[in-house]
C-alpha cells in the first residue's frame, strides 16, 4: 500500500484502534472462548499507556491495522528478555488484508527494535495462525520452540525470533 502510514497510534484513534484489533482477532477465528482476550484486544488505551501502539492508517486517515510493541518485564511482555523487543495483538482490518499491512506494521517494528540497538525480536501466535506464520517466516523470523507456552490450558502459543 503505497499510501499507507505507520506512526504512533493519536489519542482519537484509540477506540477505532481497540475495535480493529478486536474484528481482526475474530475475522481470523483467533479468540478462544472464556479466555477473556476480546477485553485485552479492545483496550488500546491501556496498550497506549503501557506499551508502544503503532497504527497504520491509509490515505484518508482511517486506522487499518497495528501493533503492540512490548519491551522486556513491562506489563504487556510475555516471552521477552533482556536484549529483545517483543510485538503483539498484530492486527489488520479485515477489509485490508492482502494489501501488505501486516508486513508494513511488522518491518516497522523491526526498525524499532533497530533504533533501540536490541539484538533479537520475539513475538507469539496462536498454533492455528499459519497466514501470520507465513508472513513471519517470510521475513526471516524462526521457530523457537523452547519459549512456546500455554496461556491458559488448551491455548498454544508458538514462538519466534529474529536476530537483528
Amino acid at each position: 500500500m503505497s499510501d499507507l502510514e505507520i506512526r504512533p497510534a493519536r489519542p482519537e484513534e484509540l477506540t477505532a484502534v481497540g475495535e480493529l484489533t478486536l474484528a481482526a482477532y475474530s475475522a481470523e477465528r483467533s479468540l478462544v472462548d472464556g479466555v477473556g482476550y476480546a477485553t485485552e484486544l479492545v483496550d488500546a488505551a491501556r496498550r497506549a499507556e503501557l506499551a508502544e501502539l503503532l497504527v497504520a492508517v491509509d490515505g484518508d486517515g482511517t486506522p487499518v491495522g497495528t501493533v503492540t510493541i512490548a519491551r522486556p518485564g513491562t506489563p504487556f511482555a510475555e516471552l521477552s528478555r533482556e536484549g529483545e523487543l517483543e510485538f503483539r495483538m498484530l492486527g489488520v482490518l479485515p477489509s485490508a488484508t492482502g494489501r501488505g499491512v501486516g508486513e508494513a506494521l511488522t518491518r516497522a517494528v523491526l526498525a524499532r527494535a533497530r533504533e533501540l540497538a536490541v539484538a533479537r525480536v520475539v513475538l507469539c501466535s496462536l498454533v492455528t495462525m499459519t497466514r501470520a506464520h507465513r508472513l513471519y517466516e517470510r521475513l526471516g523470523f524462526v521457530r523457537l520452540p523452547d519459549r512456546d507456552w500455554e496461556p491458559h490450558p488448551g491455548v498454544t502459543l508458538i514462538a519466534y525470533g529474529l536476530e537483528l
